[in-house]
């Protein structure tokens, strides 16, 4: 039974959010840990007390060096000293990245940790990598991203000799600035199945199974395509309200709308894994409601079962040795 710390102040509905989460989780496969204040109310939850906080505006690693006993630290040292199996936090996303540095550290071999998103393409799962965690890259850190992303696709979402293509503003191999024409020609030669540049626009269609790019271009992409998601949603439930014909196309529809909303809805996944540390990690968007945060200590305790972590340590190594890296 996999035991998930969880930081109880990160997000910005914490901490009434994030404990309705990590209770709506809790099961018989999987036991939230909250870190937090003295006296907090956990719903009969495990509580490891901290007696700091990490706020969305700190700077990152100012924070977690003048805060080693705030609730996202801890709650990364958790899993170092081997309380926990994963931390997720919704907090900081820098503060986390920071942390998980400090207390997890990097797997051998790994320049930078990436966030590994999975988007729900129409052709079926999609790896964005980096999402996040890394607002600038060299292309060399480009190259890392995808083996790690393409050894995600194949051990964890079970994609068979995983396609890897680069963000970049257009399909033809001479688009982009010079981290992604530099990138490009690293991919090429790099033994992955990669099958060049793809365009935005193409994520939600199924680009391929593993997308990578720089942490600041995924970012933007992720946060417009989830914003783009969420709009379309609210419009169509409007839509649907607004008339009395259009209540009953929408009970006729409504099965369908469902599952679309489910397939698509950012918090049905959560979070995402921060790639390349030697622990699972999960970072939840900082609006997270108690069924992203439920489902991100989901998607943290299968990392914990698929072995995200070891997979990783072990064929990150070869992938990089059958290159010639």
């Amino acid at each position: 039974m996999p035991r998930v710390a969880l930081d109880a102040l990160g997000g910005d509905r914490a901490p009434e959010e994030v404990v309705a989460g990590a209770l709506e989780a809790a099961s018989e496969t999987l036991t939230p840990v909250l870190v937090g204040p003295a006296g907090l109310d956990t719903g009969g939850l495990e509580l490891v007390e901290s007696t700091q906080e990490i706020r969305m505006d700190e700077k990152p690693a100012d924070a977690v060096r003048a805060k080693p006993d705030s609730s996202l630290v801890l709650a990364c040292r958790l899993v170092a000293e081997g309380r926990a199996d994963a931390v997720v936090s919704a907090g900081n996303t820098g503060a986390m990245l920071a942390a998980s540095l400090l207390e997890l550290r990097r797997l051998r071999g790994v320049y930078r940790p990436a966030i590994a998103v999975v988007i729900p393409s129409r052709r079926g799962p999609s790896v964005l990598i980096d999402a996040g965690a890394n607002a600038d890259a060299r292309p060399e850190h480009l190259l890392q991203f995808a083996y790690m992303g393409a050894i995600f696709a194949e051990d964890v979402l079970g994609c068979a000799d995983p396609s890897v293509r680069l963000l970049s503003i257009g399909e033809e191999p001479e688009k982009g600035n010079a981290l992604a024409l530099e990138a490009h020609a690293l991919l090429a030669a790099s033994g992955l199945r990669f099958e060049g540049n793809a365009e935005s626009r193409d994520l939600l269609h199924g680009a391929a199974d593993v997308v990578v790019t720089d942490g600041f271009t995924g970012n933007v992409s992720l946060k417009l395509l989830e914003g783009t998601i969420r709009t379309l949603l609210e419009a169509l439930r409007e839509e649907i309200g607004a008339t009395t014909r259009g209540k009953l196309g929408g009970l006729l529809i409504r099965p369908a709308a469902r599952a679309l909303r489910n397939r698509l809805d950012p918090d049905t996944y959560g979070g995402a894994y921060l790639l390349g540390l030697r622990g699972v990690a999960v970072i939840a968007h900082g609006n997270s409601s108690r069924t992203a945060i439920a489902n991100a200590l989901r998607l943290a305790a299968r990392g914990v079962e698929q072995d995200v972590v070891g997979h990783l340590a072990a064929r990150l190594p070869e992938r990089a040795a059958k290159a010639g890296v």
